[in-house]
């Protein structure tokens, strides 16, 4: 890898275990000798809390467009001053969601993906995406004690929806999340090595 360090991002549905995942990897690869860091979006940023706060558990929800320009503010924030730096210092950098979530949750919405890119074009590009595919139906169940704005079947078959064309275009690599927490999380390891040894 040489000094640069390497960017990955977790995608999935809400409930479909990301979270998880991406901790575990984080600790897995720090016990084979990897400098790795967890991170997580929205970010723990001043715009990123206001987004936890009113957008994602408030009871009225803001307008698509407001949401999206807010994430993009957020990702801004959130790449210049952890990833980047963490990047430049030779880490590997391992973000719980990215801009593939502002493309799947507002442009389920209705908005234009291509839209959403433009604000996101400041974004660094992760070196790999990984989407942990789980039934909407399944994400639902594990859902109903949060309450979630974004919790409805069909919002969430929409969300899935989007992140199905970046998995059909190459930009997504799909792991089926419906297996068990160790399957997944040794696919989502195997993944990650080979991208790493591929950039060697």
């Amino acid at each position: 890898m040489g000094k640069r360090g390497f960017f990955i991002c977790l995608e999935g549905l809400d409930g479909c275990g990301k979270t998880t995942q991406a901790k575990v990897l984080v600790r897995k690869l720090k016990r084979m000798g990897y400098n790795a860091n967890y991170t997580a979006e929205p970010s723990l940023g001043k715009i990123g809390r206001f987004i936890r706060k009113y957008c994602l558990h408030g009871d009225k929800r803001v307008s698509s467009i407001v949401e999206a320009l807010l994430f993009a503010a957020d990702r801004y924030e959130h790449v210049e001053n952890e990833v980047i730096p963490a990047i430049k210092s030779g880490k590997i950098v391992v973000s719980d969601r990215y801009m593939y979530s502002s493309l799947a949750y507002q442009g389920a919405t209705g908005l234009n993906l291509d839209w959403i890119r433009r604000l996101n074009e400041h974004a660094l590009p992760p070196d790999l995406a990984i989407f942990i595919d789980v039934d909407p139906k399944t994400v639902i169940q594990r859902l109903k004690p949060k309450k979630s704005v974004m919790e409805n079947l069909e919002t969430q078959r929409k969300v899935r929806e989007v992140y199905m064309k970046f998995v059909d275009n190459g930009e997504l690599i799909r792991v089926n999340g419906n297996k068990s927490k160790r399957e997944v999380a040794d696919e989502v390891l195997s993944i990650v090595l080979d991208s790493l040894e591929e950039c060697r």
